[in-house]
């Protein structure tokens, strides 16, 4: 477990983080999200000791990275954004060197060899370091912060330069690294957070302003139905007639082209009106292509909770 108590951090006179409270149970995999600039990267260097809080506590799995730091760090796995490898060693050396570093000792070859299967280095273990792709730095990247076999891994943009298929096969290693370990996973790319994550932690100009599942976070947020509408025919007249329907809220214009207009309408929370939309559209002489619910997404909640707007 991660317990994070009232921690506030300073540099110079600048408050980077905010009085920030959190706690992650052991098994979760959470999305750490934020601007840039917004403590995010201050609060995982604090989390894992590189840093310390001017105010506050941190606990990882129930001691204190202040008074505890040694023990604490043996809990924790580490991929910061630019992961620091030494690039001119080999794959197995390097790993050799870090498992040394953290004291591994028995079975230390078998350790090494049973993460290089896992990261799926194999192939590239004899190989110098500076020779490999981004995806395979990354890759040693993780197989570094698994040394020791900790049962916490904070990553910090791990598929950050990577390629869709690099970010792919490191999204699916997160995954199951995620099924016998708690994980922190900071990241801009929503979709990534919200395909792996089970809850999220979002942070705000130093402060904390969100902490929760995105289901719940969506369901706090809804604010009616949103429908995607495709029609042939004069916008300002099927928007007229769209608008005599009680209970829709707003009805914008968002591209025209040869496939028709698209059309956004949105709806008060709790009706569901696609069936009046329909009639109204038809009756009035328009042709109606396609009518569709348009779901909010994590950069929605993101936007509202970094912005105030609604995107």
């Amino acid at each position: 477990m991660i317990e994070v108590n009232n921690v506030t951090k300073y540099y110079g006179i600048k408050k980077a983080v905010d009085n920030v409270s959190f706690k992650v149970d052991n098994g979760e995999i959470i999305g750490f999200l934020g601007p840039n600039g917004a403590g995010k990267t201050t609060i995982m260097r604090m989390l894992t000791g590189y840093l310390f809080p001017n105010e506050g506590e941190i606990k990882i799995n129930g001691f204190d990275i202040q008074e505890n730091p040694i023990e604490a760090k043996k809990e924790i796995g580490y991929l910061p954004e630019i992961a620091p490898l030494y690039t001119d060693m080999r794959v197995r050396d390097y790993l050799d060197f870090v498992a040394d570093i953290k004291h591994v000792i028995k079975d230390k070859q078998i350790h090494i060899s049973d993460i290089i299967n896992k990261v799926g280095l194999t192939k590239v273990e004899n190989t110098i370091i500076n020779k490999l792709s981004k995806g395979f730095k990354q890759r040693v990247g993780l197989g570094e912060a698994l040394i020791g076999d900790p049962n916490i891994l904070i990553l910090d943009e791990p598929t950050i330069g990577l390629d869709p298929n690099q970010i792919i096969e490191i999204r699916n290693l997160i995954k199951e690294f995620g099924q016998s370990r708690t994980i922190i996973l900071s990241s801009h790319i929503l979709q990534e957070v919200s395909a792996i994550c089970s809850r999220i932690i979002v942070i705000n100009d130093g402060k904390l302003v969100a902490v929760d599942t995105k289901e719940t976070l969506m369901e706090n947020f809804d604010t009616g139905q949103r429908l995607k509408i495709i029609a042939e025919g004069d916008f300002d007249n099927i928007k007229r007639n769209i608008l005599e329907i009680n209970g829709i809220k707003h009805v914008e214009l968002l591209n025209t082209d040869e496939a028709g207009l698209e059309i956004m309408v949105s709806v008060e929370k709790g009706l569901d009106l696609r069936k009046d939309i329909s009639k109204k559209i038809v009756n009035a002489g328009f042709n109606l292509l396609e009518q569709s619910k348009v779901t909010m997404s994590l950069e929605d909640i993101f936007i509202r909770l970094t912005t105030g707007n609604e995107g």
